[in-house]
């Protein structure tokens, strides 16, 4: 059985354990951008902002408390222009299920839970931004319901 709740000091080491299997799946897929070690964020850095409420992240753990997967979300205030309305948007800033937990639905639940979170707070969207060379985030995402909402290109000099 999993559980899936705000993380916590305590998961500290599981997301570190995450974000590396992130990096690696980037640095193999675009290595003239991702390095092939190192962290996105120093424990201290994770202690803030998991005492943060406007960049919560949820973690999906099992019976003993093992991390099987986190979500790192933003919530964006759009303010109202000429030529836009106000909304707000949860922006996925990183989803990682573990190696080992991948098929089991964990990133499905995950993000399920993520979608109730953000209607909860009245959000208007879930946005997030997939790699090209991810092609099974990128299926995943697909299959969850996401539609691309834009495109990013680059010319690599």
């Amino acid at each position: 059985m999993t559980t899936i709740r705000r993380a916590e000091n305590k998961d500290i080491p599981g997301i570190m354990n995450l974000l590396t299997q992130v990096l690696k799946i980037h640095h193999e897929g675009r290595p003239d951008i991702f390095k092939s070690e190192g962290q996105k964020y120093t424990v201290r850095e994770l202690e803030e902002i998991i005492a943060d409420d406007t960049k919560p992240i949820f973690v999906c753990i099992d019976d003993n408390g093992t991390v099987l997967g986190h979500c790192f979300l933003v919530i964006i205030e759009h303010k109202e222009s000429p030529n836009t309305y106000e909304y707000k948007t949860i922006y996925i800033d990183d989803l990682c299920i573990d190696e080992n937990a991948r098929g089991r639905h964990v990133g499905t639940n995950l993000y399920n839970y993520v979608k109730e979170y953000a209607r909860s707070i009245g959000c208007h969207n879930i946005t997030l931004h997939a790699w090209e060379c991810n092609p099974n985030a990128i299926a995943f995402y697909n299959a969850l319901g996401m539609k691309i909402q834009q495109y990013t290109m680059e010319e690599i000099l």
